[in-house]
């Protein structure tokens, strides 16, 4: 029986195109390997506090951080809504990234416990950070969590990244909601296709 462990961190429950292509991705995981294990987080709505000096002096012995280390140690497999706030990841996210790392654990040790473990990231955000858009350079979520995944835990990482999503709700960016359409029906569809490849992959 394999485990997914889910982390969505948009603000709002409704409406998040974040949330709604983590959701297809795990009705997928579900429909595939209907015996599989979600462990499911909301950052939103419970966020974790910011770590401190005593959550890093006790690392692994901190009882809230050997629980989240235990939670993706224990992963076959993670997904995470980021959506970009401020041309990044919510701090939510970013609260549990500094709790869960803990280097000489996790992080920075060879073949750790999260070594080849894959993360799917759904990377939303309001306009396009894409190679040749003039905002290319301010694309810091998928910059970011590629390096914090696989160069300090060794996981492997696939973004699934809906752009234009304040399209339909901005009336000076109209004309890019048929982009915005097309971006989340084919993110929808990456979602729902990966979640069954990587089910049956791990259920062998």
């Amino acid at each position: 029986m394999a485990t997914l462990l889910h982390l969505d961190s948009a603000l709002f429950p409704q409406g998040s195109a974040s949330r709604d292509v983590t959701a297809a991705f795990v009705k997928s995981w579900l429909e595939a390997h209907p015996e599989g294990k979600v462990v499911y987080r909301d950052l939103a709505a419970h966020p974790l506090p910011h770590l401190d000096a005593g959550a890093v002096s006790a690392g692994v012995e901190h009882p809230l951080r050997a629980e989240l280390a235990a939670e993706l140690a224990e992963a076959d497999a993670v997904l995470i809504g980021a959506p970009m706030y401020n041309f990044t990841i919510p701090s939510t996210l970013k609260a549990w990234l500094d709790q869960v790392i803990i280097v000489g654990h996790n992080a920075g040790v060879p073949d750790g416990p999260v070594a080849g473990t894959p993360v799917t990231v759904v990377a939303s955000r309001g306009g396009s950070y894409a190679p040749g858009t003039p905002r290319q350079d301010f694309e810091f979520v998928q910059n970011y969590l590629e390096k914090v995944f696989t160069g300090m835990l060794g996981a492997t990482v696939d973004f699934i990244v809906p752009e234009m999503t304040l399209a339909p709700v901005k009336p000076e960016m109209a004309q890019f909601i048929p982009i915005a359409e097309a971006s989340r029906a084919q993110a929808l569809d990456q979602a729902s296709q990966k979640a069954r490849d990587l089910a049956q992959r791990l259920a062998v």
